[in-house]
């Protein structure tokens, strides 16, 4: 059974393609042809929400963990007919050997488990969403954020390794922080990262608490919470681990 839509449009493209009907460049046929999944596409186990990109600028993302590798190639057999960049989070590499006889450009973004396939290069955001870890095991959760911006048209930075046990290694970074229209920071333990980087700028700070740490960290509560407490006014949270959120709430930080 299919609702609605076909093409992910963007309000730029539905008034280009209703111009076009009026001039007699375009038949009525055809133009209903590709708002034919508008809104969604039901598949029974999913449904496709072509019409994401139009009310919200950026395109729909699937989650591969808990679905089958079927339920995956299905979506995104869907959401090939349109133009966006699709993203896959919290795969393997058995989902993108599948995903990738589909589309042979697939990427495969092993330290997260994103398969990336890139079909839209357009840079929409407006500045630098860099990403910045505490340290080196925080950097998986960080890459998710990092690709995640990638892939909704963002430039990208990281910058690893630079938490508050060796503070020297972040001050040394102070001019590269003040490039960034949007910093994302991935820490564990007790998670005061995100509060020295606010300190230093003028540009949101997306605080992303990971599950790193020993036994009183609570697999991220510590650092959750540490973050939620935080003095500085210019930072935000975003759940234990979700590399994810961090990366599009930036994206769409960006594109104001």
């Amino acid at each position: 059974m299919v609702v609605g839509g076909g093409d992910s449009l963007t309000q730029e493209e539905i008034t280009r393609m209703l111009r076009q009907v009026r001039r007699g460049r375009l038949s009525v046929e055809d133009a209903v042809d590709r708002l034919r999944n508008l809104p969604y596409e039901n598949l029974g186990y999913a449904k496709i929400d072509h019409h994401r990109s139009l009310r919200q600028g950026l395109p729909e993302v699937i989650l591969g963990r808990g679905k089958s590798a079927e339920q995956v190639e299905g979506i995104v057999r869907g959401m090939l007919a349109n133009r966006h960049n699709i993203l896959i989070t919290r795969g393997d590499r058995e989902l993108f050997e599948r995903i990738r006889q589909l589309d042979r450009s697939a990427e495969f973004h092993e330290r997260c488990g994103a398969i990336l396939i890139r079909r839209d290069r357009k840079m929409r955001g407006k500045g630098l969403v860099l990403v910045v870890t505490a340290g080196t095991t925080d950097i998986p959760v960080a890459e998710e954020a990092l690709v995640t911006a990638d892939a909704m048209g963002n430039r990208v930075e990281a910058l690893y390794d630079v938490g508050v046990a060796g503070i020297h290694r972040l001050l040394g970074e102070s001019r590269h922080l003040r490039r960034a229209r949007v910093i994302v920071v991935a820490a564990g333990m007790e998670g005061a990262l995100p509060s020295v980087v606010a300190g230093m700028v003028a540009a949101p700070v997306i605080a992303v608490p990971t599950s790193v740490g020993y036994g009183a960290s609570f697999k991220g509560l510590a650092a959750l919470l540490g973050m939620m407490n935080s003095c500085a006014p210019n930072v935000a949270v975003v759940n234990i681990d979700n590399g994810f959120g961090a990366g599009y709430l930036a994206s769409m930080i960006n594109r104001l």
